[in-house]
């Protein structure tokens, strides 16, 4: 660990979400950050799915607090590894979100990635960051008697296998990456289809009322 595994390390708390813009967001070809992204898009919207995706959740947890030279280096290693993939745009990564918890001395990280055979081609990789950090955990592995635990979930999905509803956010996670559109609810009252809602549509304070409406008795009746 070294003055710039820090100088990531602040950088990644300053910045705990990023996002690579992907081809069908009216952003294409400009990272989106916190900055660019704050303000919410008012109403309902689907993020497309016709790509496949990955997802790896990976997270650390301190398990001996004073044991710092064994879970500090393991902790400084991924903002190493974000940036380093981050500026590649062909590493596969699309996006990251830092997340802290349930508990104090946890720490996770969703990634977001083009595929599951992107994530492998960087965990073994000599030339990228991932392998060297690898090697060294394992090098104090022992010595650290469990000082740091270390998790990772990977899920592959295929094309049209997900579903990203969001209301009222901002461009967020996977909707950021792979465009939204805007969503209404199916007539049944379950689940949601691309579409424009009657309810932001209209242009009359009645329109809106009688739309509203009309979704609530939809979500009653798909309910008995």
């Amino acid at each position: 660990m070294d003055g710039m595994d820090l100088v990531n390390g602040i950088r990644l708390v300053a910045r705990p979400e990023w996002t690579r813009v992907g081809p069908h967001t009216p952003e294409a070809g400009r990272e989106h950050t916190p900055e660019h992204g704050r303000a919410p898009l008012r109403g309902r919207y689907l993020a497309e799915n016709d790509e496949p995706v990955a997802i790896l959740l990976i997270g650390l947890r301190v398990n001996r607090w004073f044991a710092v030279r064994h879970w500090a280096p393991v902790l400084m290693a991924m903002p190493r590894m974000l940036r380093d993939l981050s500026r590649d745009p062909d590493s596969g990564l699309l996006g990251y979100r830092l997340l802290l918890g349930p508990t104090v001395g946890q720490v996770m990280v969703i990634q977001y990635w083009r595929r599951a055979g992107d994530i492998r081609a960087f965990a073994h990789d000599a030339q990228r960051a991932h392998r060297p950090a690898e090697t060294a955990f394992w090098k104090r592995y022992f010595a650290g008697k469990g000082a740091v635990g270390i998790w990772h979930e990977m899920l592959s999905v295929r094309a049209g296998g997900y579903q990203c509803l969001y209301g009222d956010m901002p461009p967020t996670g996977l909707g950021a990456i792979m465009g939204l559109q805007p969503a209404v609810s199916r007539e049944g009252g379950h689940g949601y289809d691309r579409g424009e809602d009657p309810a932001f549509a209209a242009t009359t304070e009645e329109e809106r009322q009688a739309a509203v409406e009309t979704l609530i008795s939809r979500r009653e009746a798909g309910t008995r």
